[in-house]
């Protein structure tokens, strides 16, 4: 079982901080988005979570109906700053479903940094030290994965601001590229099996019809 990469308007961004040259920027997912991936892949009723330790756990089981059980992934999540509560038991649910694969791809990106200029930096004092804080709303506006599910390129718009604040992509090794043309070598072969089969099968059918 494989579950399908994020979609750009399925991610979200903050920041996870800023100074006076810029901040740098975090990709993350809604629970919502876990649940709909869920429902999508595997059906709204053969899945389901469990949260233990007052929500800090959560296990998201999922039916293997192969081998006729559930399948258990578990992890622990940490409180947010408002409604701790319901942040904890959603922050642990979507750690668990990391754990099943779905938004990995997600950690591939490296380093996403916003230069000043392309954002609103409020700066600020507090104890004798400047501190910067921005309010401004970011958007992935477009992604793409490379035959690895890794992401290939990213862009980053600053809705705020209404300027692209952010352009990546990773070019493909040679390695990569070796692997990814075996790969449609394979699904080519596969296909065309199958085609095969298709095509004796329906011969079959109508020598005996």
């Amino acid at each position: 079982m494989e579950f399908r990469k994020l979609r750009a308007d399925e991610i979200d961004v903050r920041i996870q901080s800023c100074t006076q040259k810029g901040a740098i920027l975090l990709l993350y997912k809604d629970a919502r988005v876990d649940q709909n991936i869920l429902d999508e892949t595997v059906g709204a009723m053969f899945w389901q979570r469990q949260h233990t330790r007052d929500n800090q756990n959560c296990i998201v089981s999922i039916w293997n109906k192969e081998i006729g059980q559930w399948v258990h992934k578990e992890d622990t999540g940490s409180e947010s700053n408002t409604e701790k509560e319901k942040g904890l038991a959603s922050d642990s649910f979507k750690r668990a479903c990391f754990n099943w694969g779905i938004g990995r791809e997600l950690y591939t990106t490296g380093l996403i940094w916003v230069n000043a200029d392309k954002m609103n930096l409020k700066e600020s004092q507090f104890n004798g030290k400047t501190t910067y804080k921005c309010n401004d709303k970011f958007i992935v506006k477009s992604i793409t994965y490379d035959s690895f599910g890794n992401i290939q390129t990213l862009e980053i718009y600053n809705e705020t601001k209404k300027v692209d604040c952010f352009k990546k992509t990773v070019p493909e090794t040679e390695s990569q590229k070796q692997a990814r043309l075996e790969k449609e070598e394979k699904e080519k072969l596969a296909l065309l099996e199958k085609q095969k089969a298709d095509e004796l099968a329906m011969h079959g059918k109508l020598v005996h019809d």
